[in-house]
């Protein structure tokens, strides 16, 4: 993936997704029903020959060359924590979604997805009522968690709560068998952290925000009805929970870089030992699953020490828990008070955001979070054109022709791995804008009553539609991502590649544009997602998804080699403010950042043949190719948004990204005539060479 949107391995049940789809209706209708008023949108971030500062030295830091004169130009917005070219895009695709919500919430007859667009638009946007509920909507939760007098009675709280789409203490899904990709099986997860990562509860320099977190514990307890001198005390015992939880947990580096920390099967005998106080046999039935053979049981010290809490803590401590992570999770759609404290520690302390977003941004958010699809369903019919798939479906298949031969000439694989890895190629699904079927959405009841409870009611919706999956065949026409999203991603266990049609877009994709600046930007992010079926976790499944070691050992040994060499490249990065950049965590979209551009030089140049060079503006056509990739990574970050990225993002920090695949590349240094003992020029020991 190339934001942190999830992790890379796309399993979006255990992370809470629910706006994947199943079969159901036709895509786009012939005859659009929406208007879209293009004169109001935001523009789009091309590059242009003015962006170039040349006082820089490109073979000496390439980002600063490219894009500081645009950076300085243009200041991260206030409701922003960081600002660049996805950014913009994502400008211009909430300016299109907010057009179709009006519309679909100004029909009093709408019916189907416009209708559940429409009611949730019209009650986040209806402010007064939403401050006239106040917290009234949540009693009956209150109510429940203030009687909860043992172990127990909270065991059966979690998993009542959970029936109904409410469960913040741990992950819980459908998704597909490491071993079986083809069904569809039940993932548990860790969960019950309110800060980023299980590393805040602990490392020194976190201590700031362990202090802002309790004190924002307290500040949500006391808005919820507690006093505040109980709110302080209760607020202190919350925050020793949820550390007693981070010390049985994975952090986010572990996870994107151990895929097989996802998969731990287990019989619903053996996960009821391991879990005394809280039996997995109870719970499936709680949630009107059929019981089954076989589930992941993953982290399972985190769900061991869970029961042992249920066991050993006292019932008031809970009861502080479940308050504050009920009222906190429901603050977005709470009156304005519980609105601006999420905001205030979320996003102004953990990130640095120094304005609120408008209410319109929030509820769009919102509407994208519980009905995503049914939003992409009117999206698709103003904002994709037919001609922008068929290119992009051109695209994607010159990028497989020069994968496919960049694999064939590797000198370092041998010739069995190669088969497999040439049979992983071939075997790639690609999917382009939107979904050949879209979502069914019947048995989602929405009205104008309440804000929170359509939210309420589309949370209960998707957790049932999502456990619907399990025991069952996985539908390969679901999509990970809405067609509204400005990402991309890989799926290594149905080994596909898709892109949304947001994303299609300069600077990434343009159909009039010519062909290197597309393959520096789109045809860049097409190659680095099928190198993700290569990277250090991707490369762990085969073609069929299923998770398997088909690497002989000398290969295996070889590959991790190159690796640790990209590691060590990326930890030789430090910012402006001298964080260093962790190339373990980063590992993964580093390998794509090299195996994607390095594929993309090689389509652009077969697509390009034996046709001239046309020099635009003075500048060669692969020149352009690698100031189009620049301009893609350019990006400001609040200083605090740059703290928490290299703390938590499996993403190295966008200025890298844009000198550290072209560093490797003999073809940069030729474009932009570098010498030898030039930072961009990496050769000999120092050059990385993966796919």
């Amino acid at each position: 993936m190339l934001l942190p949107v999830a992790i890379a391995v796309a399993l979006a049940a255990c992370s809470k997704k629910e706006d994947a789809a199943p079969a159901a209706t036709a895509a786009a209708p012939a005859a659009p029903e929406y208007r879209l008023d293009e004169s109001t949108l935001p523009g789009v971030n091309r590059f242009t020959l003015a962006d170039l500062d040349t006082t820089q030295d490109a073979c000496t830091d390439f980002a600063a060359y490219a894009n500081s004169k645009w950076l300085a130009a243009n200041p991260i917005p206030g409701d922003r924590t960081s600002w660049g070219a996805f950014e913009m895009l994502d400008e211009r695709s909430n300016a299109v979604q907010r057009q179709l919500a009006e519309q679909a919430a100004a029909d009093a007859d709408a019916t189907g997805v416009k209708k559940i667009v429409g009611d949730l638009w019209a009650t986040g946007m209806d402010e007064a009522k939403v401050n006239a509920q106040g917290i009234e909507p949540l009693a009956g939760h209150l109510a429940a968690i203030d009687a909860l007098a043992d172990g127990p009675a909270v065991a059966e709280y979690l998993r009542t709560s959970a029936a109904k789409g409410e469960n913040f203490l741990f992950g819980f899904g459908a998704e597909a068998d490491f071993q079986n990709p083809d069904l569809n099986i039940a993932y548990a997860m860790q969960g019950g952290l309110g800060l980023p990562d299980s590393k805040y509860y602990f490392d020194a320099d976190k201590k700031d925000i362990r202090d802002a977190y309790v004190a924002h514990i307290a500040k949500v307890l006391e808005l919820s009805g507690v006093a505040a001198a109980d709110a302080q005390k209760q607020a202190q015992d919350v925050m020793a929970f949820e550390t007693r939880l981070a010390k049985v947990s994975k952090s986010r580096e572990d996870m994107s870089r151990d895929v097989s920390l996802y998969y731990n099967p287990v019989s619903l005998a053996d996960a009821d030992k391991l879990a005394p106080n809280f039996p997995w046999t109870k719970f499936f039935e709680s949630q009107g699953v059929a019981a089954p053979q076989m589930f992941s049981l993953a982290i399972p010290a985190f769900h061991q020490e869970v029961s042992k809490a249920l066991g050993d803590t006292d019932a008031s401590v809970w009861r502080s828990y479940l308050r504050f992570h009920t009222v906190d999770g429901a603050s977005p759609y709470l009156s304005d008070a519980f609105a601006q404290e999420n905001f205030n520690f979320y996003a102004k302390t953990l990130r640095g955001q120094k304005e609120m977003k408008p209410r319109w941004k929030r509820v769009l958010a919102t509407v994208n979070e519980q009905a995503g699809e049914a939003l992409g369903q009117m999206y698709v019919q103003v904002a994709f054109p037919a001609e922008s798939k068929a290119k992009m479906e051109a695209l994607v298949a010159n990028l497989g022709t020069a994968l496919k031969a960049r694999i064939e000439n590797l000198e370092w694989m041998g010739a069995d791995t190669k088969q497999k890895a040439l049979a992983k190629q071939a075997a790639f699904t690609p999917k382009i804008g939107y979904p050949d079927k879209w979502r069914e959405w019947n048995g989602l009841e929405t009205s104008r009553d309440s804000y929170i409870g359509n939210v309420l009611a589309a949370q209960q919706f998707n957790y049932r539609w999502n456990l619907s999956k399990i025991g069952k065949p996985v539908d390969k026409t679901e999509w990970g991502m809405s067609p509204q999203t400005v990402n991309a991603y890989y799926n290594p266990l149905q080994n596909e590649i898709v892109f949304p049609a947001a994303i299609l877009q300069p600077p990434f994709f343009d159909p009039n544009a010519p062909d290197e600046m597309n393959y520096g930007g789109i045809g860049a992010v097409i190659g680095h997602e099928m190198t993700h079926g290569y990277d250090d976790q991707g490369s762990r499944f085969g073609p069929t998804g299923k998770f398997e070691n088909w690497w002989t050992e000398a290969d295996a040994k070889g590959f991790a080699g190159r690796t640790d060499k990209l590691i060590a490249q990326f930890d030789g990065y430090t910012t402006a403010d001298g964080q260093k950049i962790n190339g373990r965590h980063t590992l993964g979209e580093n390998i794509a950042d090299l195996g994607g551009l390095a594929t993309a030089y090689d389509a652009m140049k077969a697509a390009a043949g034996d046709t001239p060079d046309p020099m635009t503006d003075g500048l060669s056509r692969d020149q352009r190719f690698f100031l189009n990739w620049a301009t893609v990574w350019r990006r400001n970050f609040t200083p605090e948004e740059l703290k928490n990225r290299i703390a938590t993002d499996e993403h190295a920090p966008a200025q890298f990204r844009a000198v550290g695949a072209p560093s490797n590349l003999p073809a940069f240094a030729a474009a932009f005539k570098c010498e030898p003992g030039k930072p961009m020029v990496r050769q000999g020991d120092g050059q990385v060479v993966i796919w």
